[in-house]
């Protein structure tokens, strides 16, 4: 049997962006594996993206477009040509503009791949020129990306190769080892020469398990606690004075902020000890070089915003920038200044649409009413909060619903027309990473698979039927390729179109306020901007404290999984998904491991079996985020059970303000 070996990259949304040896044989994947071209991953992958052509020949993958025969919600199609489909949804797209005007025409699409050909190039084109509705794409990163942009003008953080350096790493809201997982060994580098560990997660994660500290605080509650390390600075002298001086603004409004927080305060709220906070608060004034790997989970309730710009700020107040392996790591998506002008249309000023208000959106009046929905590297029916509105809306007879992707997801079930899109081995596209600094080349290691298509081949066909295309523009999936690598900054497209690896004139280990600096107007840190004090429902640094509910006591937290990216590969066979609850928790309730238990709130259910597991905080269950409807008994998910309620800051997503009871099935 002859064996083909391709390299390639993983353009899938996680931080790391691994380079790719794949192994090919009559045409089909035979196993997927890393290789060195990116020296950060280094050789290994993780075991989601190693089973990947699990999806690229699942039964439910997408072979050819169909449309709708049956009731919405049942996934019958009957196939139809590329020509008819794409006359059909061209045809509604110009039946809904004329009608309703241009914003009754909806593109919802997020992190089905971050890459920079499959999304933001034609796909752009057609809903500008169709003067859509703009989509706020804030299910994940809002109030995070509010915060680094408002201090530090998303300036470059530290990369994983630093932390070598460090003698102190803050895991905050963060699990690298599944999502993320090249980060770990740099990581445990580190410990092996002497640095410490603290994790601020309300679970055991496993490096939780490992640290020197571990602050398992009540999910909501992270402000309170970087409230207390900045009153501990201020107050004890350790604030670096000249540093706050030189180069930020605004510090005496976070410290007045942060006067009234304590550490008995803050300890009473977060659900932890005060003398857990104190030694927390002396090691990281103590410990130099320090680095705060600031994850995505702590924004993800009411407080995230001002939570994230809390502990993003720590590194200035503390005076921790300036050496290697000190500073703050977040996400080195802005490490690569790209201007997306390739799009080649300007954005309109149309309505704008929040992700996270799907539901409401198709089930309330609207003007004008959402009357097409395209979905396109997504899967909200499954990872959108209020997930019972949103069924509901998608099942609207008046709704047309297109959605392209490469298996029958959930929200296809829903779909008046399902258009088969290519996996990134089938296709071209360029990666770029936002925890290493990275860019590579993705390229096709198999056919396509049936009659699907990549994104630009699709959109591009779309616009041309409706008229929109223009002269000069790039047609299809190779020349919007090349059209993306001549619009890189400096030689990086051609260092890619010669297999050579790009860096930024930084390079890829960036010392923050050596070799990159605030990219804020006066390059200084603004501790306390205006912007977000205004812009947020109570002002920055402000609490808001959970509402009392004795009728459902439990915070349901949905984190990221060993299984899924986001939904993707949420479709693949696995053992039954468990909740997870604390013993505690479960004696209280009479229930023991494995029973058949009901997790709900006025939104919705959720049926599943029990584990119990001491690896979660009392008051606190766990259920993971991207399963799909499969994965549980009754079809619902985690999203059935968070609130559609937006964040203090960014208007993101409150999935960690599910509040909820569990009680025994009874069959």
């Amino acid at each position: 049997m002859h064996e083909h070996v391709v390299a390639t990259a993983c353009p899938l949304d996680c931080p790391d962006s691994c380079s790719l040896s794949v192994t090919t044989s009559l045409g089909r994947v035979v196993s997927l594996d890393g290789s060195r071209v990116n020296p950060v991953t280094d050789g290994f992958i993780c075991s989601k993206v190693r089973r990947f052509n699990e999806r690229v020949e699942s039964p439910l993958r997408l072979k050819y477009p169909a449309v709708r025969i049956g009731p919405k919600g049942n996934a019958a199609f009957s196939r139809v040509t590329w020509d008819e489909a794409i006359e059909l949804v061209a045809g509604r797209l110009r039946e809904a503009r004329a009608t309703w005007g241009g914003e009754s025409i909806l593109p919802f699409y997020y992190g089905g791949s971050n890459g920079l050909v499959t999304q933001d190039t034609a796909d752009g084109r057609l809903f500008r020129r169709l003067r859509a509705s703009r989509l706020a794409r804030t299910v994940c990163a809002a109030p995070t990306g509010a915060a680094a942009e408002a201090l530090y003008g998303k300036m470059p953080s530290v990369t994983y190769e630093d932390f070598g350096h460090a003698k102190l790493i803050v895991v905050w809201g963060a699990n690298p080892s599944v999502s993320g997982i090249h980060l770990v060994p740099f990581i445990q580098a580190a410990r092996k020469g002497g640095a410490k560990l603290v994790v601020v997660d309300p679970r055991v994660t496993p490096l939780a398990r490992d640290a020197d500290l571990h602050i398992p605080v009540t999910p909501g509650t992270d402000l309170v606690v970087a409230l207390a390390l900045h009153r501990h600075l201020f107050d004890t002298g350790a604030a670096a004075a000249g540093f706050l001086e030189s180069h930020t603004i605004g510090a005496d409004r976070l410290r007045e902020r942060a006067g009234d927080w304590t550490f008995e305060r803050a300890a009473s709220v977060a659900g932890v000890q005060a003398s857990t906070l104190r030694s927390f608060a002396d090691l990281y004034a103590s410990s130099n070089p320090a680095v705060v790997r600031c994850g995505w989970g702590l924004e993800r309730n009411r407080n995230g915003g001002s939570a994230a710009a809390a502990v993003l700020a720590l590194p200035a107040v503390g005076g921790k920038f300036g050496v290697r392996g000190g500073g703050y790591a977040l996400s080195n998506s802005s490490a690569w200044t790209i201007d997306r002008g390739w799009i080649g249309e300007d954005e309109p000023d149309t309505r704008v649409v929040n992700m996270n208000l799907l539901g409401r959106m198709l089930t309330e009046e609207m003007t004008p009413p959402v009357k097409v929905l395209f979905v396109y590297n997504c899967n909200p029916a499954v990872t959108v909060p209020n997930q019972n509105l949103i069924l509901r809306g998608l099942a609207r007879e008046d709704l047309f619903t297109v959605v392209f992707d490469q298996v029958t997801t959930d929200t296809a079930a829903y779909a008046d027309v399902v258009l088969p899109a290519t996996t990134f081995l089938e296709s071209y596209d360029v990666a770029t990473a936002y925890g290493p600094i990275s860019l590579q080349m993705v390229q096709p290691v198999v056919d396509a698979v049936g009659e699907s298509r990549s994104n630009p081949d699709v959109f591009g066909a779309l616009l041309s039927a409706l008229g929109l295309d223009r002269d000069g523009e790039p047609q299809g999936e190779l020349e919007t390729l090349l059209n993306v690598l001549v619009g890189l900054p400096g030689t990086a497209g051609d260092d890619l179109r010669n297999q050579r690896r790009p860096l930024p004139p930084f390079g890829s280990a960036p010392v923050q306020f050596v070799d990159v600096f605030p990219r804020t107007p006066d390059q200084k840190v603004d501790l306390f901007p205006e912007a977000l004090d205004s812009g947020s429902t109570v002002g920055l640094y402000r609490y808001i404290p959970d509402a009392p509910s004795g009728e459902y006591p439990l915070a349901l937290i949905s984190p990221s999984s060993d299984r899924t990216i986001n939904s993707t590969l949420g479709e693949l066979p696995r053992k039954d998904v468990a909740l997870v609850m604390h013993p505690l928790d479960a004696r209280a309730r009479s229930l023991e491991e494995g029973a058949s238990i009901r997790v709900f709130n006025d939104l919705g259910d959720v049926r599943c079996p029990l584990s119990i597991e001491p690896t979660v905080r009392p008051g606190t269950v766990v259920l993971p985020k991207g399963l799909w409807q499969s994965s549980t008994g009754n079809g619902s998910t985690a999203t059935a059970l968070a609130p559609d309620m937006l964040s203090d800051i960014g208007a993101g997503a409150c999935f960690n303000d599910a509040r909820v009871q569990v009680e025994r099935v009874v069959n």
